[in-house]
């Protein structure tokens, strides 16, 4: 899944047993949605943690960035209903897409 948010708050950058860096953020998300014909206003705060080279971006990043997410939900632990966002890529809003490097630009009208 892949969406855009602000990041409004993180832990410090840690590291597990065995040397992976894991990074825990809170992101704020605002958007409009149609659904069934109508616009749906959408507003709600959402957990995420990265690990490795994501981990370490994700903590580079200044609060109040805009991002854009792309992961998968899981729960939170294996007790827990709760869902997180594992983040496995992001990107600043307004960076070129790395995807996109090398590719010829789209012709101009």
């Amino acid at each position: 899944m892949c969406i855009s948010a602000r990041l409004t708050g993180r832990s410090q950058l840690r590291y597990t047993p065995a040397g992976v860096a894991v990074a825990e953020a809170e992101f704020e998300h605002r958007s409009v949605v149609v659904e069934a014909g109508g616009e749906r206003q959408l507003a709600f705060d959402l957990q995420a943690i990265a690990l490795g080279g994501t981990a370490q971006r994700l903590h580079g990043e200044p609060l109040g960035a805009e991002v854009e997410l792309a992961g998968f939900l899981a729960p939170r632990s294996l007790r827990s209903k709760r869902l997180i966002l594992h983040v496995v890529a992001l990107r600043r809003i307004g960076e070129p897409d790395p995807q996109d490097a090398g590719k010829p630009d789209a012709p101009h009208p």
